[in-house]
């Protein structure tokens, strides 16, 4: 990590929310999915709010060699989001334990605040953390 990433740092990001970003979006095979109102997925908060701590902390990393990965999330959604509002994500990074990162959260819709509770995220090598995975891969 380059020197610098320090709590008190914050980052926003506004998302105009597509058609294809609504609960039926998610698990497109799912017919209860399919049968829910045409609002912003849960799935997709908790994936905007983890792009917007990647981006708030990209210009400390020695990227793309070191990234990050969530690791933790605790956050409510309160209130439905159709398509076409613009969700804005806002992100404060509140400790830094070595590689750990720990954020609060929140998401606004222009009429809502839509959620909002803190995600934990860590700093890892890109190459190493790859390997990991692919040491868990199936045999053909």
């Amino acid at each position: 990590m380059v020197e610098g990433l320090a709590p008190g740092l914050e980052y926003e990001f506004a998302f105009q929310v597509p058609e294809n970003k609504i609960v039926a979006a998610l698990y497109p095979e799912s017919a209860e999915f399919a049968a829910m109102p045409r609002v912003f997925a849960t799935g997709f908060l908790v994936g905007l709010l983890e792009w917007t701590c990647i981006q708030a902390v990209l210009p400390y990393l020695d990227w793309p060699r070191e990234q990050t990965v969530g690791i933790r999330i605790d956050i409510t959604h309160e209130a439905p989001t159709p398509p076409g509002l613009t969700v804005t994500a806002r992100v404060r990074l509140t400790e830094v334990d070595g590689r750990r990162l720990l954020f609060d959260v929140t998401a606004t819709d222009g009429a809502d605040v839509i959620g909002r509770g803190t995600h934990e995220r860590a700093v890892v090598d890109a190459a190493r953390f790859a390997e990991r995975a692919r040491a868990k891969e199936p045999s053909p």
